[in-house]
């Protein structure tokens, strides 16, 4: 799967960089093209010569040109490699530069070239066990896959420090397996096309303390907007009230409330050529809102009575609005979940509908795991197995590039 692809190495300062030269010509002889940037630190492990050598292109060491240079080249050189590259490599990948990559620092050539590539970027951390059992560096590995980079975690053996635990870099076969699973799974059949994908749950208001919400976390559409921005698509992400990361290269519009989320979704639908609406919209909001918080005194016989109003039918809408895009919605059931889901197909005039009951083992609210049905307009049912959100993202957005490409025919 490597052959004729192109290959962004970034090397980092920890001791295991020694192994890269290894690594880039294991890539070189697989048929890659590869290209090496590096730290400043990092050239304390390897020299850029050896690794210029290997890969047969110059290695890139500093965001700016060298001031002792006898030529002074300009130039935008990380946009240059970021169009070039079908996928980025870190290794070995500090906790220094993973904290970098999860607030969005870009202060050195790898963090720079990270923030400006739209390839998958795997990152593949070394460090000593205690760096990376620390609750820091753990919470920005989490971050880091929210937004959607690949961690490659690390393998348990003897370190440089004489410790033994997690934190050795992985074998180089075990890194080029992860790249050509990537590479294989990587699609670019949405380049150039628009996608507006809603995630998580809606919160109305019933005072300024208290609201209706359910327990959707947002995770499934989160996934299919990073998946979508992957294959090349411009994504928008209209978002509820999550506490996710936004995925790399994925423009994300926040909001509260249904009547918010109908008024953005109705902004943006015409110029998509795809809308996936994968956010738990609430059914019903308060008829009113109180302006003050409600007090335990005012309620008869220890019950509320709190009136209810039904909110916007947006997925509703938005199939009597349908002028030749993708439409797909999520059907949420928890009994007759086959005939439910087929009535809302029908009724919302979608081309697919995605099937999934919370209840099932590996479906749960919060699960990075997911079960679904795919069921299309053409009558096909496809039941998936448990798989991560991601991987049912992908599958979903198989079925929306073939309709999509149908449709440009």
């Amino acid at each position: 799967m490597l052959k004729d692809k192109n290959i962004l190495i970034g090397v980092t300062g920890g001791i295991a960089a020694y192994k890269i030269p290894s690594l880039v010509r294991d890539f070189k002889q697989g048929g890659a093209n590869v290209r090496v940037v590096m730290t400043e630190s990092a050239r304390e492990f390897v020299t850029p010569l050896t690794l210029s050598t290997l890969s047969g292109n110059e290695v890139i060491l500093g965001t700016f040109p060298q001031a002792s240079s006898n030529v002074m080249k300009a130039g935008t050189w990380h946009i240059d490699f970021g169009t070039w590259a079908d996928i980025m490599v870190i290794a070995p990948a500090t906790a220094n530069v993973m904290a970098k990559l999860a607030h969005g620092y870009a202060d050195n050539a790898v963090t720079t070239l990270a923030l400006a590539v739209r390839c998958p970027i795997v990152i593949s951390p070394a460090m000593d066990v205690d760096m990376w059992q620390h609750s820091a560096t753990q919470e920005n590995v989490s971050k880091l896959r929210e937004m959607g980079y690949i961690i490659l975690p690390p393998e348990e053996g003897e370190l440089a420090s004489g410790l033994s635990g997690p934190g050795r870099l992985p074998e180089l076969s075990s890194i080029i397996t992860a790249v050509n699973n990537v590479v294989s799974k990587v699609h670019k059949n949405l380049q150039g096309k628009r996608i507006l994908v809603t995630a998580g749950p809606t919160h109305e208001a019933i005072d300024p303390v208290r609201y209706l919400g359910n327990r959707s976390s947002g995770k499934m559409g989160f996934a299919i907007a990073n998946a979508a921005a992957q294959r090349g698509a411009s994504v928008t992400l209209i978002a509820g009230n999550v506490r996710l990361q936004t995925p790399r290269n994925v423009h994300r519009i926040d909001v509260e409330r249904a009547d918010e989320m109908y008024d953005a979704v109705m902004k943006y639908r015409k110029k998509m050529d795809a809308v996936i609406m994968a956010a738990a919209v609430a059914d019903f909001a308060p008829a009113t809102t109180s302006s003050k918080k409600i007090k335990k005194e005012t309620s008869r016989d220890g019950h509320l009575i709190l009136p209810l109003k039904k909110t916007k039918d947006i997925l509703g809408r938005l199939g009597e609005m349908k002028n030749g895009n993708v439409l797909v919605g999520f059907s949420l059931e928890t009994h007759n979940e086959l005939t439910n889901a087929k009535k809302k197909l029908r009724e919302k005039n979608l081309d697919l509908v995605v099937l999934n009951n919370p209840t099932e083992e590996g479906a749960g609210f919060g699960a990075d795991t997911n079960v679904v049905t795919i069921i299309s307009k053409n009558g096909k049912i496809e039941r998936l197995k448990t798989m991560s959100k991601f991987d049912v993202a992908e599958r979903i957005l198989d079925r929306v590039a073939i309709m999509l490409n149908r449709h440009h025919r």
